[in-house]
């Protein structure tokens, strides 16, 4: 059963004050440090998720487990595939662990109402993929580092039962990191059929007009491009039902603040923290040298659909998965959604972030100027 949580926001106020002569507003924001996470009673299950396939992991995956089951008496969940990795299975002394959890399968089992926090062993793969596992509310993730990158993971496992036991005791720092609501609608192209008098199945070209319908959630970006094609791709792009422009080029990144540090950095847009509401549209490749990245209000709807002239398809994926073709008549919807990813930080939300673009990404890393001495300065 799911435990109650609850989450201390900061929130934009607006305060009148008054003086002799007239009246001024201040705006006052909270400090985003200031968020934190709370629980109603003591949390009872954890999820935790670990990279498939990764020898490395084996060690950490086992010892968190037996933590979790043997000291703090929780109950565990674990994807029925992770169980499945023979240096697992054949581990006996491992077994009896094994049989305390509760297992399931991605698209299979809804346990949106079961668990309570997650925790994730890898990089940030891990936590894309653990915001895939649920398509409304989702459980506060404390996310270890033990990939390669490690932007979206700040905590360390060599400490990890006290950090394990901070969190479950509460009180603790978090960001909610907005995601993306993403609604894709597709004209189904099956041929109508017909039989001619010899009993042969003939096409006559015409299509059925039923409409298939998707909906994702998203945490770092939903990607268009143009596939295998040579040409540019060719979409329209509208806002709040009003077209802004047409994307001429190797194709298009939404993202959020989350994942402007991801693909959107590395094709030119700047970088945003998780706690600036806003969506981010920055363009791959445009075949225009005044084509920039821009930033749109959070509370925008954004739709994309393939331009009547465009001379082949697109393609669309949505956090780098479920990755699809865009056709004529296609249309991808984006909005923000009410469904934000909780991440637990190791410290607060804005000395974390900044503590990332240092250690992974090396923002602003130069060797420094020379002092120069008052007798240098008079050459």
């Amino acid at each position: 059963m799911h435990t109650a949580m609850k989450f201390n926001q900061c929130v934009l106020q607006v305060l009148p004050a008054s003086n002799s002569d007239n009246t001024t507003w201040q705006w006052h924001i909270q400090d985003p440090a200031s968020q934190r996470l709370t629980w109603n009673k003591p949390p009872k299950s954890v999820l935790v998720i670990k990279k498939i396939q990764d020898a490395s992991l084996l060690q950490p995956f086992k010892e968190l487990c037996m933590f979790l089951t043997e000291v703090k008496n929780m109950i565990v969940y674990v994807e029925r595939k992770v169980l499945e990795d023979p240096a697992i299975t054949s581990d006996d002394n491992f077994g009896a662990i094994i049989k305390k959890f509760c297992t399931f399968s991605e698209d299979l089992d809804d346990i949106s109402n079961c668990v309570d926090f997650i925790i994730c062993l890898g990089g940030d793969g891990t936590l894309l993929y653990a915001s895939s596992l649920f398509q409304e509310s989702v459980p506060p993730v404390m996310a270890f580092h033990l990939g390669s990158l490690g932007f979206l993971t700040p905590f360390n496992f060599d400490t990890y039962q006290s950090q394990v036991t901070q969190i479950i005791e509460g009180n603790t720092a978090i960001v909610l990191r907005s995601r993306l609501r993403v609604h894709v609608l597709k004209e189904s192209r099956e041929k109508k059929a017909r039989v001619d008098e010899k009993g042969v199945i003939m096409t006559n070209g015409d299509s059925e007009g039923t409409r298939r319908a998707m909906q994702y959630q998203v945490l770092n970006e939903v990607v268009v491009d143009r596939g295998p094609s040579s040409y540019l791709s060719n979409v329209d792009l509208f806002l709040d039902g009003h077209l802004i422009t047409t994307v001429q080029g190797d194709g298009l990144i939404v993202s959020t603040p989350t994942g402007s540090t991801a693909y959107a950095v590395a094709a030119g847009a700047s970088m945003i923290h998780p706690n600036v509401p806003a969506i981010m549209i920055t363009p791959i490749c445009p075949h225009s040298l005044s084509f920039r990245p821009i930033v749109v209000p959070a509370g925008v709807e954004l739709k994309i659909m393939l331009s009547r002239d465009a001379r082949n398809t697109a393609w669309v994926s949505f956090d780098g998965r479920k990755r699809q073709e865009i056709c004529h008549g296609d249309s991808i919807t984006i909005t923000t959604s009410c469904f934000p990813v909780p991440s637990i930080c190791f410290r607060d939300p804005v000395n974390d972030w900044f503590e990332s673009l240092a250690q992974c990404l090396h923002w602003n890393v130069r060797k420094k100027q020379n002092y120069l001495s008052s007798e240098e300065d008079e050459f």
